[in-house]
């Protein structure tokens, strides 16, 4: 469905999509050539993802699926995956946020605005999270709405060892801020 709405949004806009490699510029082309290298430094973790994800006593969570990470020392953007089991805004994810380990400090919390019923899971960037590439965080998410809380899937790791999945043992950072102040939908 996604792929038919990105094509029919080309359609509209009049631009076209081709599996042919563009044309090389002729032999006697002035117009130097630099080729793009993506700055992604950590290659995503993906696992399968709930619809409706829940702890173990049934409680609605929103699961860490994903995250990617790019930039340099100090100036870091993460691209995190969540899948919640949002209905509105009576339960939804409302951030997620990266925490030093050893210290146990939130370091970078990404505010979520509104609900995200109809698009499970969704990705949403933030930064720049001020950390070295052998620190090792914790990136989770929370639940808002009615019933607030942490409790799903985690991920810790580093920029430079990569991510994998952990029982989250952080303390609580409800109540450090930036905090959401509403929810749009």
């Amino acid at each position: 469905m996604a792929r038919v709405l990105f094509l029919f949004f080309l359609f509209l806009t009049g631009c076209t999509v081709s599996s042919e490699p563009p044309n090389p510029p002729p032999d006697n082309a002035s117009t130097p050539t630099v080729e793009s290298v993506p700055a992604v430094l950590v290659e995503p973790v993906i696992v399968e993802a709930e619809t409706a994800p829940t702890n173990d006593s049934g409680l609605p969570v929103a699961d860490v699926v994903s995250v990617a990470v790019s930039g340099e020392p100090g100036n870091y953007t993460f691209a995190v995956t969540i899948s919640s089991a949002d209905t509105g805004c009576e339960q939804y994810a409302d951030w997620w946020e990266v925490a030093d380990v050893q210290t146990q400090e939130l370091l970078y919390r990404r505010i979520l605005a509104h609900s995200h019923t109809n698009e499970q899971p969704f990705t949403r960037s933030g930064g720049p999270v001020n950390i070295s590439s052998d620190q090792t965080v914790v990136i989770r998410a929370h639940m808002g709405g009615v019933q607030r809380h942490y409790g799903g899937q985690v991920l810790e790791g580093s920029v430079d060892a990569g991510f994998e999945f952990i029982a989250d043992s952080l303390p609580s950072l409800e109540a450090a801020p930036p905090l959401p102040n509403g929810c749009a939908f």
